[in-house]
C-alpha cells in the first residue's frame, strides 16, 4: 500500500563525526572535542536503530504483510541495525586508537 511505502525511510541515518585528530599533533581541546562528537554518534546510531524499530514495527501492525515479507522486512531492519552499530564501533575503536597515542605523546 501507499501508506505502507511512505513510512519506509523515514529513519536518517546520522553523519559520523568529521574526522578524528591525530593524536600525534592533536590538542587536548581537540580530543575532548573529537570524544564528544563519537559519543553523539554513538547516541544517534542507537536513536536511528530505536526508530528503524519502531518503522519495522509499524509497518508489521498496518496488516496485509505475509510471512515471507515479514522475514524480509526484519532481515533488512537487522542488516541496517548491525551495519550502524559495525560504524559506530569502528569510529569509536578510531578514536580510542589516537586518545592512546595522544596519552603516550603528552606522558613524556
Amino acid at each position: 500500500s501507499a501508506g505502507a511505502a511512505a513510512a519506509q525511510g523515514t529513519c536518517i541515518y546520522p553523519r559520523p563525526p568529521e574526522t578524528i585528530p591525530d593524536g600525534q599533533t592533536a590538542t587536548r581541546e581537540q580530543m575532548v572535542t573529537a570524544y564528544a562528537a563519537v559519543k553523539q554518534f554513538d547516541a544517534d546510531i542507537a536513536a536511528y536503530n530505536a526508530c528503524l524499530a519502531m518503522e519495522l514495527q509499524a509497518l508489521l501492525d498496518s496488516g496485509g504483510i505475509d510471512d515471507a515479507r515479514r522475514a524480509e522486512l526484519e532481515a533488512m531492519q537487522v542488516k541496517k541495525n548491525n551495519a550502524a552499530v559495525d560504524e559506530a564501533q569502528a569510529v569509536a575503536d578510531r578514536f580510542n586508537e589516537q586518545l592512546r597515542v595522544y596519552k603516550e605523546r603528552n606522558k613524556k
